[in-house]
């Protein structure tokens, strides 16, 4: 019986997926562009695009009011791209997603309805220093109303969470562990699973701000048993002003509303209110409804790709932008976690991180530049900022290249 070798599986396309997105095809201060910047939002592609405009074009109607044909059609749009949503994380129930503007609003909304029922006096919150500042100032104002405390979890100096630090605070006075899936600042992938069994071995509720991971990896809240996941739609090839939060029924079900007016009422009067059931509990106002059929159509859009593959990809290029680094003199790289996403933050030395950025810009290649929302860090790292450049399935080993070409324009300039 002959043998056949096995198949093998074509490299990662990343010149085919390009194709799907409009954007990336024009000249930037006449190059061709190169976008980076993709942990502040991702491009969007034609079939996103094109669900949004089809919504407005036959569509477009409030929803779960009207007596008519288009807000009828409406209403199945928006409640089939919830469930849609919520199948990409695994929710047990479409119902456990609440539609938000994105992953700050979802923060807020459990900061503010969970924590003010929840946190009192002596009580504590863990904050990584990893952490967005929407991941902070929300839990700061909440504990000053309601007289817990915000207590900073140690970091490595590799951009990791020091687990035994962490395991030290850990004592029944920690009611919530607030952490980020993965640093927007440094792409470092936390050891979520064992944060969680470790919060929830003290009775601690894991809040996971999911808006840097769930792009890059399967997010699967009912394995993770998080206890609260938020995320935004544009960091997801989707619309801004479009996230969710998900949240454990029970925990839900005991919140009170963030945000009175339609929608999450079940009945007025001046004598009193009585409010909708989950999802529309949350949900005041007329909703994003556009934003949330084109977050269900870049959903649709990944079904199609290989994202294992695009994963691969996207390290790889982190890969070669650290070989290209240790060629370029007084370039250092900011963080060197154990597990990471295509985030490469750095700094040069003699040149400011927002020079920098405009002399990249001068090229066509677009970078983040700053303290990226996440001050502490950057004053863990004794840093103002970094640049930031962030990698998406689209990017390509040339675009790498040109960023360094990029770099090295810029040394010859400032020294």
């Amino acid at each position: 019986m002959s043998s056949m070798a096995p198949a093998t599986r074509p490299a990662f396309d990343a010149q085919a997926i390009r194709a799907d997105f409009p954007i990336l095809h024009q000249e930037v201060n006449g190059h061709p562009l190169v976008y980076l910047d993709n942990a502040a939002t991702t491009q969007k592609p034609e079939q996103v695009i094109e669900a949004i405009a089809n919504y407005y074009r036959r569509d477009n109607a409030n929803v779960h009011r009207g007596a008519h044909a288009l807000s009828d059609r409406a209403t199945a749009a928006f409640e089939q791209a919830r469930e849609t949503v919520a199948r990409f994380i695994n929710s047990p129930a479409a119902h456990q997603l609440i539609w938000v503007r994105g992953t700050t609003e979802a923060v807020n909304l459990v900061a503010h309805s969970w924590g003010r029922e929840n946190l009192g006096p002596g009580d504590r919150v863990l904050v990584p220093y990893l952490e967005h500042h929407a991941n902070i100032v929300p839990w700061q104002l909440v504990c000053g109303a309601t007289g817990a405390e915000v207590v900073p979890v140690p970091i490595t100096e590799a951009g990791d969470i020091d687990l035994a630090a962490f395991e030290t605070l850990l004592d029944e006075r920690v009611k919530m562990v607030a952490v980020n899936h993965v640093s927007n600042a440094l792409g470092t992938v936390n050891p979520v699973a064992e944060i969680i069994d470790k919060a929830h071995a003290v009775g601690a509720r894991v809040l996971l701000d999911g808006a840097q991971a769930i792009a890059h990896f399967p997010v699967d809240v009912a394995a993770l048993d998080c206890d609260f996941y938020a995320f935004s739609g544009h960091k997801l090839f989707g619309p801004t002003g479009i996230g969710g939060l998900w949240g454990k029924e029970e925990l839900l079900e005991a919140m009170p509303p963030f945000l009175g007016g339609g929608e999450m009422i079940e009945t007025v009067s001046f004598a009193g209110t009585t409010f909708n059931s989950l999802p529309f509990k949350f949900e005041a106002g007329t909703p994003n409804i556009c934003g949330a059929i084109g977050l269900a159509a870049a959903i649709d859009y990944l079904r199609g790709v290989d994202m294992a593959a695009a994963a691969t990809h996207e390290l790889a290029l982190l890969e070669r932008s650290i070989e290209l680094a240790s060629e370029v003199d007084g370039l250092r790289r900011i963080g060197s976690p154990a597990r990471s996403i295509g985030i490469f933050s750095f700094v040069l030395d003699g040149v400011h991180p927002s020079d920098l950025g405009m002399l990249l810009d001068q090229q066509g290649v677009a970078v983040r530049t700053g303290h990226h929302c996440a001050q502490p860090l950057m004053d863990f790292y004794s840093v103002p900022g970094t640049v930031r450049a962030s990698y998406a399935l689209y990017n390509t080993a040339e675009e790498v290249e040109r960023l360094f070409e990029g770099i090295h324009k810029a040394k010859r300039l400032f020294t």
